[in-house]
């Protein structure tokens, strides 16, 4: 049945503000770390599977929820996957022990990995294909508020209160929508009514936990347990390598696979995730390189980390439901994506030129630009994963995107743990280099700052000297970090050059004609 306007409206703030909360929980405990860690007296690398964990279940989860809506029914499986997600805030918001918080985080993960791409499919249908550009813009709105939006609202929440309520917060905003979805989320025709004839492809779900499971770990936690030297890393990257093929060869060989990936037999679909995983890489590798530096080198704030970031992010948010309203008249996504990957480029470049004394405002216009050009990239990429795939594809497609976006933004982060440890070595050694004693700029540095020391403090000589040359050691690796940061916004800048030529190979498919069941399912609904 047609969808009325208030309904509509309701269906887009449901689930555009699902998918912003599922978002905003990748990157809110980030500015938490230390203050989680103090708080259950464990490590900063214990404290680092609240992360791990979350970001495992997600992208688990995320490729099985076509399978999971049509099992369940896509409304049940919605309604009760945000209910999961709300309840496991509350007791990751209670836990009193890492291996607590750690399972819970888990179970919020599993729940908010299908927030994302039912959300994303719940949009589309409540809009005419006619309009769905539009409705992609709508949802590119989360996907760029959410990741911005983790960093302001955790700063906020830790200097105003405590970090329970990083996840509690949760918890309002779930049981709205909750009861959003129970009201105006229509259920499709025989919805979740056909489970008995549905065949569960058991060895395949057992393959994806522990292929994309095993890869995911990888990617997070490499750097910290220094690769290869760790045993568990090297278990794990067999376990993701056999996981993975013996996962690919039976879904694209069996009758009824949990996770469709025959649809990535479609050439838009196959160019579009190359895209997808760029851009996941950019999204989310920004989003965590620029705060560190800022924080580290610069002496900002979590909080206002965060808030440097809301103004360009607001003019990416207001460029969406525009772009949306301009693809909806047919235009090109070729242009889009030309344009928004040049944007980013140059973002890399500009970020890549700031200096340690840098202000708020000297940010804004390279953020502006990423802001920009995500924007410019993101709905074309979103409409592009189901264009040319018939309406049975859609769930399958949009999974496989979402996914492939998570996949990239953690296999950005974790090159760029491991570049910015290599640069930092390398710009300290050269730098190191140049203070030695004996050269006249450096005797000249030491001398003045040893009598300045003598003169605020009253220490000795061999005092005052010892604090100097800590002190030009500190200033040392502030600089070695600041040229370590510059040169991984280079880096993020190089993978969009990489696939830049691809842009020109894209086509622009017109969406697959519904079959005759489809057709005659569509004249039910309206």
């Amino acid at each position: 049945m047609a969808v009325s306007r208030l309904a509509r409206a309701i269906i887009v703030l449901t689930t555009v503000s699902a998918a912003v909360m599922e978002l905003v929980d990748t990157s809110i405990v980030n500015v938490a770390l230390s203050q989680m860690a103090g708080s259950l007296g464990v490590t900063i690398e214990d404290i680092a599977w609240v992360i791990t964990s979350y970001a495992i279940a997600n992208v688990i989860i995320i490729p099985m929820t076509g399978f999971l809506a049509a099992y369940f029914g896509r409304k049940n499986y919605y309604i009760g996957s945000m209910v999961l997600f709300t309840l496991a805030s509350w007791f990751c918001g209670t836990a009193t022990s890492l291996g607590a918080l750690v399972f819970w985080r888990f179970i919020q993960g599993i729940g908010g990995g299908a927030l994302l791409s039912t959300s994303q499919a719940i949009l589309f249908d409540a809009f005419e294909p006619k309009d769905r550009p539009m409705a992609s813009g709508l949802f590119g709105m989360g996907i760029i508020m959410g990741p911005t939006l983790g960093p302001t609202i955790g700063g906020y929440i830790l200097n105003t209160y405590s970090w329970p309520l990083i996840f509690t917060v949760n918890i309002p905003i779930g049981i709205v929508a909750t009861i959003l979805a129970v009201l105006f989320v229509e259920r499709k025709p025989d919805e979740g009514t056909h489970r008995k004839d549905i065949v569960i492809d058991y060895p395949g779900i057992a393959l994806l936990a522990v292929g994309i499971g095993s890869l995911q770990y990888v990617l997070e936690r490499g750097e910290s347990e220094d690769w290869f030297s760790s045993q568990s890393i090297v278990v794990c990257s067999i376990l993701a390598t056999l996981g993975m093929i013996g996962f690919v060869w039976r879904e694209i060989t069996i009758e009824h696979p949990v996770v469709n990936l025959r649809v990535m037999g479609n050439r838009t679909l196959a160019l579009t995730t190359v895209f997808t995983f760029v851009v996941g890489i950019g999204l989310f590798t920004s989003v965590f390189v620029y705060p560190v530096l800022v924080q580290r080198v610069m002496g900002w704030t979590p909080l206002e980390t965060g808030l440097s970031l809301l103004p360009a992010t607001a003019i990416g948010v207001i460029l969406m439901p525009i772009i949306g309203k301009r693809m909806s008249t047919g235009a090109s996504p070729v242009p889009f994506v030309f344009v928004g990957f040049i944007l980013f480029i140059i973002f890399g470049w500009m970020s890549a030129g700031v200096n340690a004394q840098a202000g708020k405002w000297d940010f804004f216009i390279p953020l502006a630009l990423r802001a920009v050009g995500i924007s410019m990239v993101q709905l074309p990429l979103i409409n592009q994963a189901v264009a040319g795939l018939q309406q049975k594809d859609y769930p399958s497609g949009i999974a496989l995107n979402n996914m492939i976006r998570q996949l990239g933004g953690a296999f950005g982060i974790a090159i760029a743990n491991n570049y910015v440890a290599r640069q930092f070595a390398q710009h300290k050694s050269d730098l190191v280099a140049q203070t030695v004693v004996g050269n006249p700029i450096f005797d000249e540095r030491v001398s003045n700052a040893t009598l300045n020391i003598m003169a605020r403090t009253g220490k000795t000589m061999g005092d005052a000297s010892a604090m100097a040359y800590n002190q030009i050691n500190y200033a040392v690796e502030k600089q070695a970090y600041l040229l370590t940061y510059l040169d991984t916004f280079k880096l993020i800048s190089l993978f969009f050059i990489l696939v830049f030529p691809l842009i020109f190979f894209i086509r622009v498919n017109k969406k697959a004609p519904p079959t005759a069941a489809e057709k005659e399912a569509m004249s039910e609904a309206h």
